[in-house]
Order: C-alpha cells, then sequence, then structure tokens
C-alpha cells in the first residue's frame, strides 16, 4: 500500500488488552487499560516493547473521565475514541467528560494525530477497555447483591437487575468495582453492533461549545505568569547560513527584553539558524525585526527556482531514458511496439503550503533544573519531545510536552521545527516561560511543502482499444535517505497490477526546498495525474472513466493482507472499489446529461485505506471563472461510521480542500525562497468555491478505517475531467488556468 503509512516504521496492536484498576482518593474507580504493543513507541524511541494506555475515571456522582490520548486536529478524535470506549462501557455520554492526555510514550504508546491511523488503530483496543470496566461494573453488583453477574445487565452507566428491578449506578459502584479482578480482555465479549447506542451517534465535537465561545484552548492561547514572547528570523533561502547580524537596534526597541542570535544544527526539521527576538508582547518583538541587519550565506541553493525545476523536468522527460526503473510488469515496449494507438501527454502539479489557521507556536519554560516543559500543538508529540531532548543534552522524561488543541495542521504539525526553536530560545531564558509564534508570513516561507512533480505518461491500445501498455517517466526531487520521503510513488500505484505491460520509472532533481506530508500526502498529487491521464485513456477508447476502471478492476481479486502500521492491514479489494464507483454513478445520474454550460467529470482513489470514487459537476464563465456546482462522493471505509457528524464533516472538508488546490494554490520558488506570504497570494478556499456536497457510504465487513485523508484525491481529477468535457481541453497542470480553456 502507498502514502505514509507504507514507509513509516509501524508499531502492531495487539488485541489483547490488560486493565489494572486502582480506588480514588475520596472514593471510584481509576481504570488504567494497557495495550501491548511491538517496536517503536514513537519517533526516536528504541525498539522496546512499550504500553498504550487509556485512562478512564469513575466518580461516585456518576461522571466518567475518559482520557483522549491523541492530538486534536479537527478531526474529531478528541471525541470520537472516548465514543468507543463509553458505548462499550455502556455509559450515558451526557455524563462522560474528556480530559486531553500529555505526551507520554510510557503510558500511552504512540501519539499522533496523522495518516488516517487513529480508526484502525483504536477501533478494537478502545472498545475493549470500555467492555473490561463493564464487566468490572456487573462483577461489583454481583457481589453486592449475591447474584450471578451472568444474570445482571447495564444500561446508561447503571447495572440492573432484570428479575427485582434493582439497579445501581457505576458512581455507587466504582470503588467496589476497584477491587475486582480485572478480567482478560482476550474473552470478554464485545458488543454486538446492533446493541450500539453512542457508536453510530451523529455527537458534536466535545470542544466545539468553548470554541464558539471563543475559550483559549490552542496553543496560541497559552498563558503562564512572567510569560514573555518570542519572534524568530530565520534566512528567506533555504539552506542559508547565518553569518552576523546587528543587534544594537533591536536591543533599544522599547518593550524588547533580548535579542540573540541562534545556531542551527543543520538539519530543517529540528533547528535552523536565526535571530531570537524577545519582547513584552509578541506585537513589539515582530515588528523589532525590521531593525535588525542580517548578513546571510546563500550558498548555492540562491539559483534555484520552480521554473529552473520546470525546464529540468520537461529536458529530463524529452530525454527519453529515465535513471531507475522502480516497478515493472511484462514487457513493456513490445507492448507500444505492437500498439495501434499510443497515447502521450505530460503532466505536473505544484509545490503546496499546509496554512493552518492558527500559525506555528510554542511555549518553553525551562526550570532550574535543567527540565523542560512545553505547551505545544504538535501532531507528533513524542517526536518532538524525544527531539528536544537530544537537542538540549536530556533524558525524554525531563521534557514534558502539554499537548494542545489545533487550529489545523494537515501534516505541518508532524514536523516540529517549531518546538525546537522554542526550546532553543527558552534555555536562554531559563525560569522564564517563552512563547514563540510565527507570523502568518513565517508560515508560508517556512513551511515543509507539498513536493512538486511531473509525469510523461504513455499509453498503448490495440485494435480493440484495449489498453495494454502503461509507461509513466516521474521526475520528483532527491530527498536522500529517510523512514519516510514525501517526494516519492509507491510501485503500486494505480494501474499498477491492473495492465499486464507497466513500467514507472524516475528521474531527480536536486534541491534544498524542505518538503513533508500534506493531507493525503502523494495521493493528493497522484490520483489528479494518473485520473486525468486514465480519463484520456477512456476518451480514445470511446468510453468514459467510470467504465474504464470497472474494466481494469475486475481483472483481479482481492490481494493479501500485509504487515502494516495498524497490525494486519487489508490487503486492496477491487471489489470495494467497484462497489463505491458503482454507486457514484447512480447517486450524481453519471448518465443523464448535465444542464447547459455544465459538465460532469469522475474521479477514484484509494487512500489511507479508504475508498472513495466521487463525481464532480462544474461550469466555466466567460472570464475563465471555474465554478463548481455539486460533488457526489460514494466511500466504503469500513463497518461503521462512528461518528456521522464528524465524518460527515470530514469527508466535505477534504473535498473542499481539494477544490481549493486545484483552483487557485501553487508555492513558487525564486531566488531559493518563496514568493508567496500570505493569504493575498495563496488564496485558501473561501465560502463562494463551496459546492452542494452529497456522501454516501457503502458499508462493508471490514474493522472501520480513517476518514481524515482518503475522500480528498479524487475531487481533483475529478473536476479536471469535467472541465475537460465540458471545453474539450485537458488540464494538464495545475493550479487550473481558466483562462487557457477557453481560448
Amino acid at each position: 500500500m502507498s502514502d505514509l503509512m507504507e514507509r513509516t516504521a509501524a508499531p502492531k496492536l495487539s488485541r489483547r488488552t490488560l486493565l489494572k484498576a486502582g480506588t480514588l482518593a475520596g472514593g471510584g474507580l481509576a481504570l488504567t487499560a494497557s495495550i501491548p504493543m511491538v517496536a517503536r513507541a514513537a519517533a526516536g524511541a528504541t525498539p522496546e516493547t512499550a504500553t498504550l494506555n487509556a485512562f478512564i475515571t469513575i466518580a461516585p456522582d456518576n461522571t466518567i473521565t475518559i482520557v483522549g490520548k491523541n492530538p486534536e486536529i479537527g478531526q474529531g478524535i478528541k471525541t470520537m475514541l472516548p465514543m468507543l470506549i463509553a458505548d462499550e462501557l455502556d455509559a450515558d455520554w451526557a455524563m462522560v467528560k474528556i480530559e486531553q492526555g500529555d505526551a507520554d510514550a510510557a503510558k500511552y504508546g504512540l501519539q499522533m494525530a496523522g495518516g488516517s491511523f487513529a480508526t484502525p488503530m483504536n477501533w478494537f483496543p478502545m472498545r475493549q477497555v470500555g467492555a473490561g470496566g463493564r464487566q468490572m461494573m456487573l462483577e461489583a453488583a454481583s457481589r453486592r447483591w449475591g447474584i450471578d453477574s451472568a444474570k445482571l445487565q447495564t444500561k446508561m452507566g447503571t447495572v440492573v437487575d432484570p428479575a427485582s428491578g434493582r439497579s445501581l449506578t457505576y458512581g455507587e459502584l466504582a470503588s467496589e468495582a476497584a477491587g475486582v479482578a480485572v478480567p482478560d480482555l482476550a474473552k470478554v465479549p464485545l458488543k454486538d453492533p446492533k446493541d450500539f447506542h453512542i457508536i453510530g451517534r451523529a455527537i458534536g465535537g466535545i470542544d466545539s461549545p468553548r470554541i464558539v465561545k471563543g475559550e483559549p484552548i490552542f496553543g496560541v492561547d497559552t498563558q503562564l505568569p512572567g510569560m514573555v514572547y518570542a519572534a524568530f528570523e530565520r534566512a528567506p533561502v533555504f539552506g542559508a547560513k547565518l553569518v552576523s547580524a546587528k543587534l544594537d537596534a533591536v536591543k533599544a526597541v522599547p518593550g524588547v527584553v533580548d535579542a540573540f542570535m541562534v545556531e542551527g544544527n543543520g538539519n530543517a526539521e529540528q533547528l535552523i539558524d536565526g535571530v531570537a527576538i524577545i519582547a513584552k508582547n509578541w506585537w513589539i518583538a515582530n515588528q523589532a525585526r525590521k531593525q535588525l541587519e542580517i548578513e546571510w550565506d546563500n550558498g548555492e541553493w540562491a539559483s534555484h527556482s520552480s521554473a529552473g525545476y520546470d525546464k529540468q523536468a520537461r529536458e529530463l522527460m524529452a530525454g527519453g531514458k529515465p535513471e531507475e526503473v522502480f516497478s515493472s510488469d511484462g514487457d513493456v515496449d513490445a507492448a507500444f511496439a505492437s500498439a495501434a494507438k499510443v497515447l502521450d501527454a505530460e503532466y505536473s502539479y505544484p509545490f503546496l503550503a499546509h496554512v493552518p489557521m492558527e500559525p506555528q507556536n510554542c511555549t518553553s519554560l525551562c526550570h532550574e533544573d535543567g527540565s523542560v516543559e512545553m505547551w505545544a500543538p504538535t501532531q507528533m508529540p513524542q517526536g518532538g519531545q524525544m527531539g528536544v531532548a537530544q537537542m538540549l543534552g536530556l533524558s525524554p522524561d525531563k521534557v514534558t510536552v502539554h499537548i494542545t488543541r489545533m487550529g489545523g495542521g494537515f501534516g505541518r504539525r508532524l514536523t516540529n521545527d517549531f518546538m525546537h526553536q522554542s526550546a532553543a530560545i527558552a534555555k536562554q531564558m531559563q525560569g522564564t516561560p517563552v512563547q514563540l509564534i510565527w507570523s502568518r508570513e513565517d508560515d508560508v516561507r517556512s513551511d515543509f511543502y507539498r513536493p512538486a512533480g511531473w509525469h510523461r505518461f504513455r499509453a498503448a491500445l490495440d485494435d480493440d482499444g484495449k489498453l495494454t501498455g502503461f509507461d509513466d517517466h516521474f521526475i520528483t526531487f532527491d530527498l536522500g535517505s529517510g523512514a519516510y520521503n514525501p517526494a516519492a510513488m509507491a510501485p503500486d500505484i494505480f494501474p499498477a497490477r491492473f495492465v499486464p505491460n507497466l513500467r514507472y520509472a524516475q528521474s531527480k532533481l536536486k534541491t534544498h526546498v524542505p518538503m513533508g506530508a500534506l493531507r493525503a500526502p502523494a495521493s493528493n498529487a497522484l490520483s489528479f495525474v494518473t485520473q486525468a491521464f486514465l480519463d484520456e485513456v477512456a476518451e480514445a477508447q470511446g468510453s468514459d472513466l467510470p467504465t474504464l476502471m470497472l474494466e481494469l478492476l475486475s481483472s483481479r481479486g482481492k490481494f493479501p493482507d500485509t504487515p502494516g502500521f495498524t497490525g494486519n492491514q487489508p490487503g486492496f479489494d477491487p471489489d470495494r472499489a467497484k462497489a463505491v464507483i458503482e454507486k457514484a454513478v447512480e447517486i450524481s445520474g453519471w448518465n443523464t446529461p448535465s444542464a447547459d454550460g455544465k459538465a460532469k467529470g469522475f474521479g477514484y482513489y484509494f487512500s489511507h485505506m479508504g475508498y472513495f470514487a466521487e463525481v464532480v459537476e462544474a461550469s466555466i464563465s466567460e472570464r475563465g471563472q471555474v465554478q463548481v456546482h455539486n460533488v457526489w462522493a460514494a466511500g466504503d471505509v469500513g463497518s461503521h461510521i462512528i461518528n456521522p457528524f464528524g465524518a460527515m464533516n470530514q469527508a466535505q472538508g477534504a473535498i473542499i480542500d481539494g477544490i481549493g488546490q486545484a483552483l487557485a494554490l501553487a508555492v513558487e520558488i525564486e531566488g531559493g525562497a518563496t514568493v508567496q506570504s500570505n493569504f493575498h497570494d495563496y488564496p485558501v478556499p473561501r465560502m463562494p468555491v463551496t459546492p452542494e456536497i452529497k456522501v454516501e457510504w457503502v458499508l462493508t465487513d471490514h474493522p472501520p478505517t480513517g476518514l481524515g485523508e482518503p475522500a480528498l484525491p479524487p475531487v481533483i481529477p475529478a473536476l479536471t475531467n469535467a472541465l475537460a468535457a465540458l471545453t474539450g481541453k485537458r488540464v494538464r497542470s495545475l493550479p487550473i488556468d481558466g483562462k487557457a480553456l477557453l481560448t
């Protein structure tokens, strides 16, 4: 399988979960659930056994507090994971409170927000936690009443004796339950899905009321006594080194507390060279940057540009022979030599920035004993904890990371450079809490960008119009070695394995532009180029893309399961893919022509274990303005939609995100630096861009998988294919140039 999941060293969850119980001071039950994990618990951890813990606390007043272990980035995980526990516990959701856990590999194992991993990692373990707690409540009531626990029932936070009508709340039983032998969760039965009363229920985000009221729950809202604020000036040119800085003028600005140079370690994902300015408020610190006089050594990278990369890529594609072949089936050259028709097209896509609404920030306090306390909106808190500890020469237990709510992330906060900067600055201000905040310009110009890429596709068709050969010369970037390469293309990207003669080859460009994972990494680009070119193939056949997809997918059965990040990972299933394609065709009225001036386009993709097919209906004005009117989406993410409210938000948000990328977004490099700086020249989608979106779920007998990513990739080719149907001209590079389609 492709994308981030396949490229990350992965712990495997056992379904055997261990419970430990204790009594709270003042009465009640504290339930610790340990789920054995193998391999690394977090980035940088040693390959030792770790434990993933979920904590349930039941107070005498029947309040149930559940710890949300994973970071909340807006994907609803802080609500969803406790729903799994609460349903199997048979709790009354109205009595449930949720607390965010701190970063702690010893307690929680891997904590992260990314890759749509949370659902497949936790579907069984979190339910086992709740089921074990429910069994302990039954046993406690059994002891008090002298009745076999098998004759008792639970309902909405109470244990009921059906024979007598007696009942006891969990709060009344909690202290006694703490003395009950913990059950073997491998033997505790889970609920029949028909008995779910929380799973499958549309529940609003647990933090939503607080957000609406403007409560300070985000990282940038952190306030500590005596806190000062920091701005960090770094080189505009990627890879530049700091030579010197004149700081006297900056230090003379009223309100500035200090200013000093920070030496980086050469790793952009941790700490780069810069100048820190400390002030009584952030506005003063940020404005004082204008007084800096800095000399940078830009090196060779100042000559790099997007135009230069594009020129190199086009020359490599025209040159013919790639540097390496990384996937091959059959005899591709023979297929093209005997082809009745050959299609040839070049596709490309630009760098993209993440631009979460909350810019990067982190608050750090270096204590007198050398330990560090951090308040960080990070998607990978343990990675930040380990990195900061290493940078400061501390053991990880000396770095405490409080996970704050995040104002978006989309993969940007998987990289913790802002945490390293914050800690390095705070080290110079020992005993004083320092809040580092990036400006919007910092955020756009210091990103880890979605990689740009170029593809030269060729397709061979025989006398009957059948696709017999497929060739892709992919031009990407050499990012060196690493566990995860955001500029890579997996060897099994569709239509690999479904065309008898296929070759994927690549050539690489040198760069110093930092790159990283952006929502549906790799898929957000590869879906566009592969599905758009296959739409060209279908047109050459006198057919359409859904028909071609169904034909190709019918040539093979389900692929074997493979080990993966979440344990035994289901192999790709063509029948599941066909089902969502057929559903999208049905709900969109695909075979019914659109009204004059509009046209429909189709796109499909398999991403992060989710199958999605989408149809877009779009138009284009006389001035070249593209408008998306309707999107119909069919998705298969398993047997249950745990929180329909959150699921719909994720699917619709991903679709809007993809439309925004296709219509307007691109990061350009000139002189080794980013041209774009803020929303005026990086126009993220706004309300007028939003179409009517209809999502239908195809439920299948498979454990549920995540929804943060898989709905995004298909909408981009569906839109470009709609414009091709409307204008007769192909969109082969992004963002879409509507005016060019009219000329």
